[in-house]
C-alpha cells in the first residue's frame, strides 16, 4: 500500500501484515477462490444479475476488487481510506441473504467507493483537509445511506481536492491521484479519485459530486461515465443552504447504462431536502435503447467566446458524423450565456462564505490559499452584487428552457483543455488565452452548471497523445431519462469508453 493509504477499523502494522493471499483466504472462507482480472472491468448491470443468480458471490466480487487494489491503487492513489473488513462482513452479510432468497437491494454485493466529502457513519471523512483528518462523522450521506439500503458493499473513500475546491485532485493530506492514462498528467477533480477508481476496476460504481463540472471534469479526464444530474434528483443536505441548486451529488460509473443504474438506487424523494424532487428512480433501471431519427441537436459553437484547446476540438466535432448516423438533426446553435461566468462565480463565492468562513476565520493556516481567496471574496460581496447574480441565474434558466422548445440536446465538450500535468495546479492559459482564477479554465462545465439542467460526460475519444476526451449531454429541465438515453446510444455507437488505461494492465 501507499503511504496515502489509511484503514479505519485495522492499524497499518495489520494492514501490511493482511496480505493478498490471506484476505483472499478470509473473504472466500478459506475455499481458494480465484477470479480473473476482468471480472473487475465487466460492467455494474452485469455483475448484480450475476450476483442475483448466484453464479458470482458478493466475497468472490469483493476478493476480486481487493486484489485490483492492491495491485494499482499504489501507483495512482485513488483510494485513501480502507474499510475492508467491513466489507468482508457486508459481503458475508449479502451472500447470506442471497442463499436464504432475500436480494438486499440493487446493489447488492456490489462494491463502491466514496468521494471523501460525503459522510460515512463509522469510517473516516477528511475532506481532504488537514483540519478533518481524523474525522469519523457518526451518519452517513444520504447518497452514502441509500447505497447501504441497496445493498453495496462499501470499500473506502475516494480522494478529492481539499474541500472539493478546483478540479485537479490534491490535498495535504493524501496527496495527488495520478490519471491512470497517463501517471505524469491529472485525473482532474474534484471527483478525481472516484473517476480514477473506476477507471482502474477498483470497484464496481462510485459516487461523487458536481458544482462546476466535478462529475464531469473527471470523467472526462479518466475516460468514464459522469452524470450532473438536476438539483434534487440526488437529494443531499446542506447546513448551510438546504435551498441552494448549484451543487449536486450524483453517480459516476464506467459505461452509461451503469450511471442509469446507479441513478435508479440513489434518486427519489426525500423530507428532509426541500428542493428534492419527488418522482420515483424506478424510471431508471428500465432499458435504454431508443430510436433517435429527427431528434433535434444543437452543436456548441464556443459558449459565449471560450476558449478551447484544439485538441479538444478535434475529437469533439468529428463526432458530428456519429449523431447524424444515429439519425439526428444536427444544427450549430447555443443559447446566450450572458451573464453565466458571473451568476456562478458570485453564487460560489457566497456558498464558500457560508459554509467555510468560520473555519478560514480561525483555522487559516491550514486552508490553501484558493479556498481563502474565495471565501474573502464572499466577504466583499455586496447585497446588490448577490441580487445581480440570482437575477443572472433565472435569466440564465430561462433562455435555457427556451433553447429546450427547439432541440432535444445539445452537445459541447466536457472541458476546455485535455489532461494537464499533474503537479500544475490549474491551467494559467487555455489556446493563448489567460486565465484570469483558478476555476476559469472550467467554463465549458459550469455554464451547464449555472442553467440547472443535467449533462452527462461520456467517453469520446483521445488526443493524439493519448489523452481521454470527454463530450458534454446536455438535455432538458429534470430529464436526466433522455440525456441517458442519447449517451447510451452515442457510447455504443463509438466504443471510446472500453479502452482501458495501461496502469492496470
Amino acid at each position: 500500500m501507499n503511504r496515502g493509504e489509511s484503514y479505519q477499523g485495522i492499524t497499518r502494522r495489520d494492514a501490511a501484515r493482511l496480505t493478498v493471499a490471506a484476505l483472499a483466504a478470509e473473504i472466500t472462507g478459506g475455499i481458494g477462490m480465484s477470479q480473473p482480472a476482468d471480472l473487475c472491468f465487466l460492467p455494474a448491470v452485469e455483475l448484480a444479475k450475476l450476483l442475483k443468480t448466484k453464479k458470482l458471490s458478493a466475497r468472490e466480487l469483493l476478493e476480486a476488487s481487493v486484489k485490483q487494489i492492491e495491485r494499482v491503487n499504489p501507483k495512482v492513489n485513488a483510494i485513501v481510506t480502507l474499510v475492508i473488513e467491513k466489507a468482508i462482513d457486508q459481503a458475508k452479510r449479502a451472500d447470506e441473504a442471497i442463499a436464504q432468497g432475500q436480494l438486499l437491494g440493487p446493489l447488492h454485493g456490489l462494491p463502491v467507493a466514496h468521494k471523501d466529502l460525503h459522510e460515512t457513519k463509522g469510517i473516516r471523512t477528511t475532506f481532504g483537509s488537514r483540519i478533518y483528518k481524523d474525522n469519523v462523522p457518526d451518519s452517513d450521506a444520504i447518497i452514502v445511506e441509500r447505497m447501504r439500503r441497496a445493498g453495496a458493499v462499501t470499500l473506502g473513500k475516494t480522494n478529492t481536492p481539499e474541500f472539493g475546491a478546483g478540479s485537479q485532485t490534491f490535498n495535504e493530506v493524501f496527496g495527488r491521484t495520478l490519471n491512470p492514462y497517463d501517471l505524469t498528467k491529472t485525473c482532474g477533480g474534484s471527483s478525481g479519485g472516484t473517476a480514477v477508481a473506476l477507471a482502474c476496476g477498483m470497484v464496481a460504481l462510485a459516487d461523487g459530486s458536481d458544482m462546476g463540472g466535478s462529475l464531469r471534469n473527471p470523467a472526462s479526464f479518466c475516460n468514464v461515465v459522469g452524470l450532473r444530474p438536476a438539483p434534487g434528483r440526488v437529494p443531499s443536505l446542506s447546513q448551510t443552504n438546504s435551498w441552494a441548486s448549484l451543487s449536486v451529488d450524483g453517480p459516476m460509473g464506467r459505461t452509461v447504462a451503469d450511471v442509469a443504474f446507479f441513478l435508479s438506487a440513489i434518486a427519489g424523494p426525500d423530507s428532509r431536502s426541500p428542493i428534492a424532487i419527488d418522482e420515483p428512480a424506478s424510471r431508471f433501471a428500465a432499458p435504454l435503447e431508443r430510436n433517435f431519427k429527427g431528434v433535434r441537436v444543437a452543436w456548441f459553437k464556443d459558449l459565449g467566446g471560450i476558449p478551447y484547446d484544439p485538441r479538444i476540438r478535434t475529437v469533439i466535432d468529428a463526432h458530428r458524423k456519429t449523431f447524424d448516423a444515429l439519425g439526428c438533426i444536427v444544427e450549430q446553435a447555443e443559447p446566450d450565456f450572458t451573464g453565466a461566468d458571473e451568476s456562478f462565480k458570485t453564487l460560489r463565492a457566497l456558498g464558500s462564505l457560508a459554509a467555510r468562513g468560520e473555519l478560514v476565520r480561525t483555522k487559516r493556516e491550514l486552508i490553501k490559499d484558493t479556498i481563502i481567496r474565495e471565501v474573502e471574496a464572499g466577504m466583499r460581496l455586496t447585497a446588490a452584487q448577490i441580487a445581480r447574480a440570482d437575477a443572472l441565474h433565472s435569466a440564465m434558466f430561462k433562455r435555457f428552457h427556451d433553447f429546450f422548445q427547439k432541440y432535444d440536446y445539445f452537445i459541447a465538450p466536457v472541458t476546455q483543455v485535455p489532461p494537464f500535468d499533474v503537479t500544475t495546479p490549474y491551467p494559467t492559459e487555455v489556446a493563448g488565452v489567460k486565465m484570469e482564477t483558478y476555476i476559469d479554465w472550467m467554463k465549458s462545465c459550469y455554464y451547464i452548471s449555472i442553467t440547472g439542467h443535467p449533462a452527462l460526460s461520456v467517453p469520446a475519444g483521445f488526443t493524439p497523445e493519448g489523452l481521454p476526451v470527454g463530450l458534454q449531454i446536455v438535455g432538458r429541465h429534470r430529464d436526466e431519462w433522455s440525456v441517458l438515453q442519447l449517451g447510451h446510444a452515442f457510447e455504443l455507437a463509438t466504443g471510446a469508453g472500453k479502452r482501458r488505461p495501461a496502469s492496470t494492465a
